[in-house]
């Protein structure tokens, strides 16, 4: 077997590997954003009635939330739409920030207490908190219980989101390796079958031509 030969199997070869590649990493794309969507679906989960810019916009404002809040209010639209999507998982987790701000009165996790005190302002301190007559423990603060449940909840959707997106990718860099793969073989085709047969072919006529003397 001659060097050029081996050359040319290697080129079909590698042309053939990046094709089962790029399939294999399409079906997985594929699956995967079927999954997720599947997962997202079966949660029934719909967007509220303010899941929209005009009315969160006039609901913060409202609420009075920091200007900071207002100003990273979220645009998309869920209002009344079931999330069957990443993108919609993640726009229905950036209104679930914006409600769960409504109830902290704009507060995050770490700014708040971890207890009420008897005129319901939140403290670190378990001196100055109310006591549970039931539990005579210091009484919890519920705003900031609700925002750990927030960002749970926010976490998983905003979670999907990105497997999608990943799954995304996956079919992407699948047609990628599909075309160069289909590009290398036609590559190795050219290279050692066609130009040579288009050179051999003009040397014979080159030879078949008569000599003027």
């Amino acid at each position: 077997m001659t060097q050029r030969k081996i050359f040319e199997i290697g080129g079909y070869v590698a042309a053939a590997v990046l094709v089962a590649f790029g399939i294999a990493a399409i079906v997985m794309g594929v699956n995967g954003r079927n999954e997720v969507r599947s997962d997202i679906k079966r949660e029934f989960i719909v967007g509220s009635p303010d899941m929209n810019k005009t009315a969160i916009l006039a609901e913060a404002k409202q609420a009075k939330l920091p200007a900071a809040v207002i100003a990273d209010l979220p645009t998309c639209n869920v209002a009344d739409k079931a999330i069957v999507t990443g993108a919609q998982a993640k726009c229905f987790a950036s209104y679930m920030r914006i409600h769960s701000f409504e109830a902290t009165g704009g507060k995050t996790y770490a700014q708040m207490g971890r207890f009420l005190t008897k005129d319901g302002k939140d403290t670190n301190d378990s001196k100055l908190a109310a006591i549970d007559p039931k539990t005579k423990q210091p009484v919890e603060n519920g705003a900031r219980n609700l925002w750990v449940t927030e960002t749970a909840l926010t976490n998983a959707l905003n979670t999907s989101f990105f497997a999608e997106q990943v799954a995304m990718f996956g079919i992407v860099v699948g047609i990628a390796l599909v075309l160069s793969g289909f590009g290398f073989g036609i590559l190795a085709f050219t290279a050692f079958r066609w130009l040579p047969a288009q050179e051999k072919k003009k040397a014979l006529k080159t030879a078949a031509k008569p000599i003027v003397a």
